[in-house]
């Protein structure tokens, strides 16, 4: 393992010593061009906990509505509710979804929607028990904590007793989304609506404390600073040390179309591969990182496997959000098209559960389009 950036030979040392980085070194990195460098570096840690397994999920993606009240201004998916292009599933709409999949053996439902100032708290609670009817032994991973917050405010239950319902009607665990930079200066000026940083701390705290698991994530690549990034990333590290709630880290590239922000350029393959090392460096009390291929494109997310990534996510089938805001990925990858990816990369494909237990798999493989 080397080091052309003589700035990062302190870091390398910490990393060979299994010491924590600090908010300086996190500077160093991201401010250091040696991609090679600091890619060793994040495989060295990604080997050290995984050896040469890459994990991906048979799951699906659904999305129940795009009315949200935040209206951030980075986000393309949400819409007021008197826009023309407005949907809300109700429970025949969701059982349609679900069942024109059923003979896939998909194991998690990922289900994440905007605010919509209409809905009761029984809707999200009847959304759960229709995908535990339709999917009994699939992980039901929905709600962000954004959502959670404002299920919590609009129920007046409290935090606690809102997470107790929803897990007694099937929540499994949360996926990351909501924090997305965790900066009052970013909050005021993108999304000023939504909870601020410390809100979602609280929130995924008491998610920890109710015994579900959760993703977290950093939406990069708009107008925050590498300080900025830093400090997130040692936020969600502070608070794993605390609950070790924390399953996964996603970084997620910002895509800029149809959004507030448009003016905005993409960000780079460079800057892809540095966010997932960084992350990976910085986060070693996270057993996960992801390289989640919708954001960053199959290839950079195959590369990723060689820069500190051990999960490229899942099969998706049906993804909305990133690609409202112009991702150009498909909208759903098989499962033979994510094991070639990764064993393309050098690397043990290994089909998990949400819990990243292994998933045996046997017979033929299925597809979005049928039989393989």
């Amino acid at each position: 393992m080397q080091v052309l950036d003589k700035h990062l030979l302190p870091i390398f040392e910490k990393v060979h010593a299994d010491r924590s980085l600090d908010f300086e070194d996190g500077l160093r990195l991201y401010r250091s061009n040696d991609i090679i460098g600091i890619g060793r570096m994040a495989d060295f840690m990604r080997r050290r906990r995984h050896g040469n397994r890459a994990y991906f999920v048979y799951n699906q993606h659904l999305n129940y509505t795009n009315i949200c009240a935040n209206r951030c201004k980075f986000c393309a998916y949400g819409q007021d509710q008197d826009a023309p292009d407005t949907f809300t599933l109700d429970r025949e709409a969701v059982r349609a979804k679900l069942l024109s999949r059923i003979d896939e053996p998909i194991t998690e439902i990922h289900v994440v929607g905007g605010l919509n100032p209409e809905l009761p708290l029984t809707y999200y609670l009847d959304l759960l028990a229709t995908i535990r009817e339709i999917r009994p032994k699939a992980t039901i991973k929905a709600f962000t904590a954004v959502e959670i917050d404002h299920l919590a405010a609009i129920s007046r239950l409290g935090l606690d007793a809102t997470i107790a319902r929803l897990k007694a009607a099937g929540l499994a665990m949360l996926p990351g989304g909501g924090a997305e930079v965790m900066s009052d200066r970013i909050h005021d000026r993108l999304f000023p609506r939504k909870i601020g940083y410390r809100r979602w701390l609280e929130v995924m705290r008491a998610v920890h404390r109710a015994g579900l698991s959760a993703n977290a994530t950093m939406l990069y690549g708009h107008i925050e600073t590498d300080a900025e990034r830093v400090e997130h990333l040692l936020r969600l590290r502070s608070l794993q040390s605390e609950t070790n709630g924390f399953s996964a880290f996603i970084p997620l590239a910002f895509h800029a179309a149809n959004t507030g922000l448009s003016h905005l350029h993409p960000t780079t393959g460079f800057d892809d591969l540095k966010a997932v090392a960084i992350a990976r460096l910085i986060l070693d009390n996270f057993a996960h990182i992801k390289a989640y291929w919708v954001m960053i494109g199959e290839k950079t997310a195959q590369t990723a496997l060689a820069f500190g990534a051990d999960d490229l996510d899942g099969t998706i089938i049906e993804e909305k959000i990133t690609h409202t805001a112009g991702a150009v990925t498909a909208k759903g990858l098989n499962p033979s098209q994510l094991r070639r990816l990764i064993a393309k990369a050098g690397f043990k494909p290994v089909q998990r559960d949400s819990f990243y237990q292994p998933v045996a798999t046997t017979g033929p493989t299925v597809r979005a389009g049928g039989i393989e």
